[in-house]
């Protein structure tokens, strides 16, 4: 059973999308492509990144609990919609209130879609998981729009794939641990974990560029 459930979620949520290894880069006074990062310009990307690690964080703490039945799991999915919202608010100061709200109920959406893949996959439920992935790639093509079409520095094509990536990535997370291969899990999460940080500072560069003067 648990060889055909695997064989099914490969399937499923394989896809093909190029990873640019991560790498640290400098504090301040740090050249990338066309920025000259200062003070004000690094917090933004620090604190993006705090809030992009947290959403992978936490939602592999919930992927644990749900998977294993555990008595957190209500407490571990409360603190991970609380993520979204904190996620949502940070571009409250560049977008204003509707669009930080928007963003927070795509990324809501997001983590009760991912709840529901992984509760399918774990009850052996092929047509429910097949309906939640398709509907969580939808949202993500949603997440992607919305941001591409606030900020004209944002690719919808890179975002969809950074996008489509880190849901592979959390998919593979949750097939180890159906499968007990806690090394393939700790890989799975590693790489999710160097490509949310790629993407927070996507999202922080994108932000730094529209809005030059709220960094000088």
């Amino acid at each position: 059973m648990k060889k055909k459930l695997k064989i099914i979620l490969v399937f499923l949520f394989s896809s093909i999308l190029f990873l640019v290894p991560f790498k640290a880069q400098a504090i301040e006074n740090t050249r990338v492509k066309d920025i000259h990062y200062n003070k004000s310009m690094v917090d933004l990307k620090m604190d993006e990144r705090k809030l992009w690690i947290d959403h992978v964080l936490w939602t592999r703490n919930f992927i644990i609990s749900d998977i294993a039945s555990l008595e957190d799991k209500i407490s571990v999915l409360e603190r991970l919609l609380k993520n979204q919202d904190d996620i949502g608010n940070s571009i409250k100061p560049y977008y204003g209130e509707e669009a930080g709200n928007k963003l927070s109920a795509l990324l809501r959406e997001h983590i009760t879609l991912a709840g529901q893949v992984v509760d399918a996959a774990k009850n052996g439920n092929k047509d429910n998981l097949e309906k939640y992935n398709k509907l969580w790639y939808e949202n993500a093509d949603k997440i992607a729009d919305f941001l591409s079409s606030a900020n004209p520095n944002y690719s919808n094509k890179v975002l969809k794939d950074m996008l489509y990536k880190h849901l592979q990535l959390t998919t593979d997370e949750a097939v180890a641990r159906l499968n007990k291969d806690w090394k393939a899990d700790i890989k799975a999460y590693d790489k999710g974990e160097d490509h949310m940080i790629m993407f927070a500072d996507i999202l922080s560069d994108g932000i730094i560029k529209q809005f030059p003067k709220k960094f000088e």
